[in-house]
């Protein structure tokens, strides 16, 4: 299985996760003169060499008339009475009025001409006109949909009287629609990401000042592990949340897999880590999954109870649940529960377990996990039919009939299971 993973340490933005794909490709260059080609309005890509902590990377930038728009990049704020500088990812946070001073070599009307704010229908108008197949351009205003919808419940009103400010400039829609078609030239068959880095602080957007991450970003984290350092800046932008939010199937660590590209998307800030997002390209193994481990300790509930939990916890859906004897603190016995589930239904599991038992806490842990190929199958044996399993994979074949077909078959003829072994 072809996968495609990022790596969100330093967060997720348009333009770096752009400048990450970017290096998976065998011609770079001839990607960016193809997106060039498509006639987005006065919009050029630039693909530059940057160097993040001694790492060497690609930086990417989106040129209006042949100037970068850096008025969106360099906003400084205050943090708790120190300067600090937002990050530059997907130009998404920018002050109208400074645009006009940074680039007094433009006219007035050619200025707003870049910078109205774009409702959903302009974008949609805008990217129509592409010349992409309809997947890239649906890709696209998914995306833009996300955004929307976040933007829409942040400030209450509906999706359509939202006018886009930062993320509707014609560089923030190329960042969009060049990541859109790299994913569809790269073809993973699954996208995986990182829990990401949001970020802290404090930042300037087209409303005001707002708190890190900004609201919108927020709603397009959510069901998204995220997480906040002492970091200061916004690493994830609504661009970047909301691209990974439509793409990626699942977020967790990096999965066995192996590895045959890596790409460094770099952002313009430096911090002390590397301002970086990496982008791996691999094979996965397709008898390789992903589970979810989500454990407890608990020495206060009676045997009755705990049998009544792990029922509960099965017939919602888990894997697996099973039971360690532990020793505990103050030399109490004591039991660890074990639920075995996926990233989909965790947190259904997590709350039944919260329902019933006494935990106050449960640990999780993401694992892969090697599996062998399985079907089932109907045998005609002199008894009646039954179930088997039929397993194979890694140099192993194995069949076995399954319990619940021969405990009826043990009971419809007045037999034990142990009977059926000499039939």
């Amino acid at each position: 299985m072809k996968t495609l993973y990022f790596e969100c340490n330093m967060g997720a933005a348009g333009d770096m996760l752009t400048a990450a794909l970017l290096e998976l490709l065998p011609d770079p260059d001839d990607f960016v003169s193809r997106f060039n080609a498509l006639g987005i309005k006065s919009v050029n890509m630039k693909r530059e060499k940057a160097v993040k902590c001694g790492i060497t990377g690609t930086h990417v930038s989106m040129l209006i008339d042949g100037v970068e728009e850096t008025s969106h990049d360099h906003h400084e704020h205050e943090h708790e009475g120190d300067r600090e500088h937002d990050h530059d990812h997907d130009h998404e946070h920018h002050h109208d009025h400074h645009h006009a001073h940074e680039h007094d070599h433009h006219d007035h009307d050619h200025v707003h001409e870049h910078h109205h704010h774009s409702s959903l229908h302009d974008i949609e108008h805008i990217v129509d006109r592409l010349k992409l197949s309809s997947k890239v351009k649906d890709d696209i205003l998914a995306v833009y949909e996300l955004i929307a919808q976040a933007e829409s419940h942040v400030h209450g009103m509906p999706v359509t009287d939202i006018h886009f400010h930062e993320v509707g400039t014609m560089d923030a829609i190329a960042d969009v629609t060049a990541f859109c078609m790299l994913i569809n030239e790269l073809a993973p068959d699954r996208i995986i990401a990182s829990p990401i880095h949001t970020g802290s602080g404090h930042v300037h957007c087209a409303h005001g000042i707002l708190p890190v991450p900004a609201p919108a970003t927020e709603y397009l984290l959510q069901g998204i592990p995220s997480y906040s350092t002492a970091t200061k800046g916004e690493l994830c932008t609504p661009t970047g949340a909301a691209l990974l939010k439509h793409f990626a199937s699942s977020f967790g660590p990096r999965p066995v897999m192996n590895i045959d590209k890596t790409g460094y998307g770099c952002g313009k800030k430096d911090f002390e880590k590397a301002n970086i997002v990496r982008a791996f390209l691999g094979s996965e193994d397709d008898r390789t999954d992903m589970i979810v481990e989500l454990e407890c300790n608990i020495d206060d509930m009676t045997g009755e109870e705990i049998g009544f939990a792990c029922e509960e916890l099965l017939n919602a859906g888990a894997r697996d649940v099973f039971t360690i004897p532990v020793q505990m603190k103050k030399n109490r016995p004591g039991i660890l529960l074990c639920v075995i589930t996926t990233e989909a239904e965790k947190e259904t599991l997590r709350d039944l377990i919260f329902k019933h038992t006494t935990t106050i806490g449960i640990r999780e842990s993401i694992k892969s996990r090697y599996v062998l190929e399985r079907e089932s199958l109907t045998m005609h044996g002199s008894l009646g039919d039954y179930e088997v399993k039929k397993c194979h994979g890694y140099n192993v074949r194995r069949s076995k009939a399954e319990y619940e077909s021969k405990a009826a078959i043990a009971r419809e003829n007045g037999i034990s299971i142990l009977d059926l072994r000499k039939l």
